[in-house]
C-alpha cells in the first residue's frame, strides 16, 4: 500500500494560476508562490460582491484519542465526494504548525486519496504566514521590553525629551510572551535582560507556542486589512503601575506589526487530489485558541462555490464551540451542516479500551473486532452529536472506516448515531478510495442542508456576565456540575469587566482530550467540577480566554517525535513526512 506522501508524489497537479482562472478568480487578484499554490488578494470580494454564498459546512469530531480519527482527511474527502455529485465545492483549512508536525502528530494535509497537495508545501512553512506571525508577535515583545528598559535608564527630564509619554509598566503584570513555531518545554519559564543596564529589565517570562499568538486568532478573524490593523492596535500587552492596560497602540508597534502581516492576511489556494480549491490560512490551535481558519479564506470560498466544507479543530467541545461563538459571530455566517467524524477504534478508547503508548504497536483490542467496546463507547459520540444539535443545525456523522473494522462495529455506530439525533451516519472510505468513497457522505451533506435548522447561540454577549458565559459552557458543552474559580482568576474577571471587556465571547483553554479538563478522562465525565485558575483577554482578537486545569500554551516534544523519521534523500525528495 502506498504511503500518503508517495500518493501525493502521484497527483498531477495543475499550475496554481491555470487552476485559480478554472474556479473563477481573475489572474489579477492572484499572487503566485511558484507553480503549485498562490494567495488570494482580499480586493477579489468586491468583484465577487453580487455572488450568492454557498452551502456552508463545518466538520468537527468526537473527543480526540491518540489514535486518530481522520477529520482533515474527511474535510478533504467530503469535498472530493461532492465533486462526483457535480458540485463545485472548496475546502478552507488551517495552516498545521510545524510543532505537531514535528512533534506528535506528523502532517496535517489529509491522507490517503483525500487530501491537499503538494502535502510537503502544506505542511512545510507553505507561503511563510507561521513565520510572519512570529515575526510580528515578537517585534511586539521587543518593543515592550525596550520601552521598559529606556524608562528605567531615563529620568522624567531625560524622558520628556523624547516626546513620549512615560507608560510606566509593572514589569509584574507583564502578559506579553514571545512566540516560536516548535514544541519547546524548556521555553514555558525563562528569565530575560540579564548582564548590565543596557541588556534589558532582568525580568521572568517565557514562550509560547506561534499558534497560540494572540495575533494568530487576530489574523483569523481580520475581514480586511484595517480590521487587522485596529485589532492588533486593541491588544493588551501588560498593565501599568495604577492596573490600566498597555496596549499595542500605546507601544507605538501596531503600524510595524500590521506591515509585516500584510501579505498574511491574504489566504492561501492550493488543491486537492482530485481538483477542488483548497483555502488554506491561519492556524490557531483549538485547545489553546479559537481552533478555526480565517474569515476571508471562508468568505472568498463561499462566493466561489456551491458548497464550503471547512473543519473546526479537536472536537465539538473544542473547535466547534467556539466556531460557533467566536467565528460566526465575527463573519456573520452560520452553518447549514456539521459532520461530526466518528471512528470505531477512536470510540473503544472511550469505552474503556487501553492506552496507547507512543511507539507500540497497537493493543489486539483494536485490531480486533470488539462491539462491546464500540458500544460502550457510543456514549461519547452521542453527546458530541448533542453538544452540535444545541446548536440548531442538523449533524450528519461520518464514520471513517480502517480496514480491520467489521460490519457489526459499525452498524452499532449508525444505530447509535441516529438514536441520539444525528440527521445520517454514513460509512465513508475516503482515504481508500478519494471521492468515490465519500460519494455518500456527500448526498447525505447535501440532503441535511435541506432540512428545518435553526442556527443559534448559546449564550448572549451583552445581557450575560463573564461567568455566567463560562458556566454556559462548562455545563451545556461539557457536561460539568460547576465551576470553581481561583483568586487569581476572580481578580481577572473583575479587572476586565471594569475596562470594558465584559461583554466579549469566551475562549476556553483546555485539554481536547477528554469532555472534562482531565486528559486521562474518556467517554462522558459528569459530576465533575471545571477548575478555572485564569481568565486572559485577547481584547484585539475579542474574546476571554480562561485556562482550565493544567493546560499549557507550550507544548512539549514526546520522547520518539516524529521528526526522527524525518529526513531527505539524494535527489532531494522529503522523507518520512506522513
Amino acid at each position: 500500500m502506498l504511503s500518503d506522501i508517495e500518493i501525493a508524489r502521484q497527483a498531477k497537479i495543475r499550475p496554481i494560476a491555470e487552476f485559480a482562472a478554472s474556479i473563477g478568480i481573475p489572474k489579477e487578484y492572484v499572487l503566485l508562490y511558484g507553480n503549485t499554490k498562490a494567495k488570494i488578494k482580499l480586493e477579489i470580494l468586491e468583484h465577487l460582491a453580487t455572488q450568492k454564498d454557498a452551502i456552508y459546512v463545518d466538520v468537527t469530531a468526537i473527543t480526540p484519542t491518540p489514535l486518530g480519527e481522520g477529520k482533515t482527511t474527511t474535510s478533504v474527502g467530503l469535498t472530493q465526494g461532492l465533486g462526483k455529485l457535480g458540485c463545485r465545492a472548496a475546502v478552507c483549512l488551517r495552516q498545521p504548525s510545524l510543532g505537531p508536525t514535528f512533534g506528535i502528530k506528523g502532517g496535517a494535509a489529509g491522507g490517503g486519496y483525500a487530501q491537499v497537495v503538494p502535502m510537503e508545501d502544506f505542511n512545510l512553512h507553505l507561503t511563510g504566514d507561521m513565520h510572519a506571525v512570529s515575526a510580528a508577535h515578537n517585534l511586539i515583545a521587543a518593543a515592550l521590553d525596550a520601552r521598559l528598559m529606556h524608562e528605567r535608564n531615563y529620568n522624567d527630564k531625560q524622558w520628556q525629551k523624547r516626546n513620549l509619554p512615560r507608560l510606566q509598566i509593572d514589569p509584574y503584570q507583564i502578559t506579553w510572551h514571545r512566540v516560536v513555531d516548535i514544541n519547546d518545554r524548556a521555553l514555558r519559564n525563562i528569565c530575560i535582560g540579564l548582564g548590565t543596564a543596557q541588556d534589558g529589565y532582568p525580568r521572568q517570562t517565557g514562550f509560547d507556542i506561534t499558534p497560540a499568538s494572540e495575533l494568530m486568532a487576530i489574523l483569523a478573524l481580520s475581514k480586511n486589512l484595517q480590521d487587522l490593523r485596529q485589532r492588533i492596535g486593541r491588544a493588551i500587552v501588560a498593565l501599568d503601575v495604577n492596573k490600566e492596560p498597555i496596549t499595542v497602540e500605546k507601544l507605538g508597534v501596531a503600524g510595524a506589526a500590521t506591515v509585516l502581516l500584510r501579505d498574511a492576511l491574504m489566504p492561501n489556494l492550493m488543491q486537492t487530489l482530485e481538483g477542488q480549491p483548497a483555502f488554506v490560512h491561519a492556524g490557531p490551535f483549538a485547545n489553546i485558541a479559537h481552533g478555526n481558519n480565517s474569515i476571508v479564506a471562508d468568505y472568498i470560498a463561499l462566493k466561489l462555490s456551491d458548497v464550503v466544507v471547512t473543519e473546526s479543530g479537536f472536537g465539538a467541545d473544542m473547535g466547534m464551540e467556539k466556531f460557533f461563538h467566536i467565528k460566526c459571530r465575527t463573519s456573520g455566517k452560520m452553518p447549514n451542516v456539521i459532520v461530526l467524524v466518528a471512528t470505531v477504534r477512536a470510540l473503544k478508547m472511550h469505552g474503556g479500551g487501553p492506552a496507547v503508548v507512543s511507539g507500540a504497536p497497537l493493543a489486539p483490542e483494536y485490531q480486533k473486532p470488539n462491539p462491546e467496546l464500540v458500544a460502550r463507547g457510543t456514549c461519547n459520540l452521542a453527546r458530541n452529536i448533542q453538544i452540535a444539535r444545541n446548536f440548531g443545525v442538523p449533524v450528519v456523522v461520518a464514520i471513517n472506516r480502517f480496514p480491520n473494522d467489521s460490519a457489526e462495529e459499525l452498524q452499532i455506530i449508525q444505530q447509535a448515531a441516529k438514536q441520539a439525533g444525528a440527521f445520517a451516519a454514513v460509512i465513508a472510505e475516503h482515504h481508500t478510495k478519494g471521492g468515490e468513497g465519500a460519494r455518500e457522505l456527500a448526498q447525505a451533506v447535501l440532503d441535511a442542508a435541506k432540512a428545518p435548522q435553526a442556527p443559534h447561540f448559546l449564550y448572549d454577549l451583552a445581557s450575560t456576565t463573564i461567568e455566567q458565559k463560562i458556566e454556559t459552557i462548562a455545563t451545556q458543552v461539557y457536561g460539568a456540575a460547576k465551576v470553581q474559580y481561583e483568586d487569581k482568576a476572580l481578580e481577572q474577571i473583575a479587572r476586565w469587566k471594569k475596562i470594558g471587556l465584559g461583554a466579549l465571547p469566551i475562549c476556553m483553554a483546555k485539554t481536547q482530550y477528554s469532555l472534562s479538563h482531565d486528559p486521562d478522562v474518556k467517554g462522558v465525565p459528569t459530576g465533575f467540577t471545571l477548575p478555572i485558575r485564569e481568565v486572559k483577554a485577547s481584547a484585539g482578537a475579542g474574546f476571554l480566554y480562561p485556562l482550565c486545569g493544567d493546560i499549557q500554551l507550550m507544548p512539549g516534544l514526546p520522547s520518539n517525535p516524529a521528526f526522527m523519521e524525518i529526513d531527505v534523500d539524494e535527489h532531494g525528495n522529503i522523507l518520512g513526512l506522513e
